[in-house]
């Protein structure tokens, strides 16, 4: 797969390392960090004070007469609102479980996964208290409606905030200088990557590498810094902060246990190891002793146990109401490309499922039926064709399937593949079976999970990002799945497909 790596604006370069250096002058990286994790916590504590309210004004206010069928509670407002006592508390744990440790911050679902556990945990506490100590009456309903607005307005408040650092970010603010172990092939995708990402945090000051000359211009505006042996005056000379190995780039494993001996205890730098270029493990290992000799074994699916029960029930519950709203909807549309053009109305697209087997995936149809045809007509868009596997402007598309596309809406029949088990309401971008060799040895990952009708290339761009973006983007997904990960993808997934950006 070609990993060419696009054309660096050195202007934008320049301004961002122009911020950078106005923002380490006003307030050093420790002091920023500091004043970021004292926001979290005054957020958490604003976040368990409203809950509480919140679920005493529903549970004995709003809904009353919800409620009357239990004993009913003698405690005032005030008894409950004294239970804030319990938020220096929460804010214990949550330090306790690492939401207050910068490694867990601002770097995917898991802090909300953390947010979860800690917040269930909490409650868990006060169900206990309330067991051992009788003179404790706390209302269930009031308990169970104070977890779930803990949770959610305390990951609402961290979304929130997590944005004001994004911004911050591309002013220069909460950056990490980076270098990158390793100026090969991976390595330099690597950089792209990482700079690319406005919000991963990651200031690439340069490479180092065994084999280049120090000075030497690498990628963009980015250089040869020295060698492993020089990296303690490089990371003294720039304050790196993270070391990224690429591992594909390191010859030699007392190389690689060098780097990590020197730095891998030390406080000040973070040593992250890539998981390789041409890695094609993405579905999990297990390990098990043999004759006492740990082996380890390669799962045939990336979801498997508690994990397929989540993503299953997920699916269903969002799915089955949903075909009830969109009935009317689907017959509409129906109606609308049966007038609109000549031909059927669902279109069924041979792909790959899960484990290799073939399914049809429906679609509404939104190409004439001649389009073959057409496009004949047209040799420089089949060539175009045949790269990208997508056309901006595919003249085969009809009136109404142009509008389909733009929204998404010709996917909506793709509910049934979901309901029949064949597709995910999340998951990687369906393919056909002749796309199979685009994935080269990564296409062996690809079939260990379901295809989803909507999932993380889909949010990230659409048909703007490349296929090779796709291919990672995919691989990304299925490497690091987890049930957090789904929902943020269905929450982000309404507002792309509203604004119709790459859609075609």
């Amino acid at each position: 797969m070609n990993l060419s790596v696009p054309h660096i604006d050195h202007h934008t370069e320049a301004n961002l390392a122009q911020r950078i250096a106005l923002a380490k002058s006003r307030v050093s990286r420790r002091a920023q960090w500091s004043a970021f994790v004292l926001a979290l916590i005054g957020s958490d504590v604003i976040a368990a004070v409203l809950a509480f309210q919140l679920a005493y004004f529903i549970r004995f206010e709003l809904f009353t007469s919800l409620f009357n069928g239990g004993v009913w509670p003698t405690k005032s407002f005030y008894d409950y609102l004294s239970l804030i006592f319990l938020v220096p508390l929460w804010v214990l744990l949550y330090w306790v479980v690492g939401l207050y440790n910068r490694q867990n911050l601002l770097g995917g679902v898991q802090e909300y996964a953390l947010i979860f556990r800690a917040t269930t945990i909490s409650f868990l506490i006060v169900i206990i208290a309330g067991f051992l100590q009788p003179d404790l009456i706390i209302a269930r309903g009031w308990l169970l409606m104070a977890w779930a607005f803990t949770f959610l307005l305390t990951a609402f408040s961290r979304f929130c905030l997590r944005r004001v650092v994004y911004y911050l970010r591309q002013h220069g603010f909460f950056l990490s200088p980076t270098v990158i172990v390793g100026a090969n092939e991976e390595g330099r995708w690597l950089a792209n990557q990482l700079r690319g990402w406005k919000t991963s945090g990651f200031h690439i000051v340069g490479f180092v590498d065994e084999k280049v000359y120090p000075g030497t211009m690498l990628f963009g505006n980015l250089r040869a810094l020295g060698m492993v042996d020089e990296l303690d005056a490089i990371i003294s000379k720039y304050q790196v902060e993270e070391l990224v190995l690429a591992t594909s780039s390191i010859s030699s494993r007392n190389k690689m246990l060098d780097v990590f001996q020197r730095y891998g205890i030390d406080s000040n730098v973070n040593v992250r190891m890539s998981s390789g270029l041409y890695e094609i493990i993405t579905t999990g290992l297990t390990v098990n002793e043999f004759a006492y000799v740990p082996l380890v074994g390669v799962n045939k699916i990336r979801l498997t146990g508690i994990d397929e029960i989540f993503k299953l029930c997920l699916d269903y519950i969002i799915t089955l109401p949903g075909m009830i709203v969109v009935l009317p909807l689907l017959g509409i549309l129906a109606l609308l490309v049966k007038f609109d053009s000549p031909g059927p109305v669902l279109h069924r697209r041979r792909v790959m499922g899960m484990n290799g087997r073939q399914y049809d995936a429906l679609k509404f149809r939104t190409m004439h039926v001649n389009g073959d045809e057409v496009l004949a007509t047209y040799p420089e868009l089949g060539a175009e064709l045949a790269r990208n596997h997508k056309l901006k402007n595919d003249p085969r598309i009809t009136r109404i399937g142009r509008f389909l596309r733009k929204y998404s809406l010709d996917e909506l029949p793709q509910l049934f593949n979901v309901l029949r088990r064949e597709m995910s309401l999340v998951g990687p971008r369906m393919i056909s079976p002749a796309e199979m060799a685009n994935y080269g040895q990564w296409g062996i990952n690809l079939l260990t999970v379901r295809p989803g009708i909507t999932g993380l290339w889909q949010v990230s761009g659409r048909s703007d990002v490349s296929y090779q973006d796709r291919v990672r983007l995919d691989m990304h997904y299925i490497r690091n799945w987890n049930i957090w990960l789904d929902l943020q993808l269905l929450i982000q997934t309404p507002t792309v497909v509203i604004k119709g950006r790459g859609a075609y």
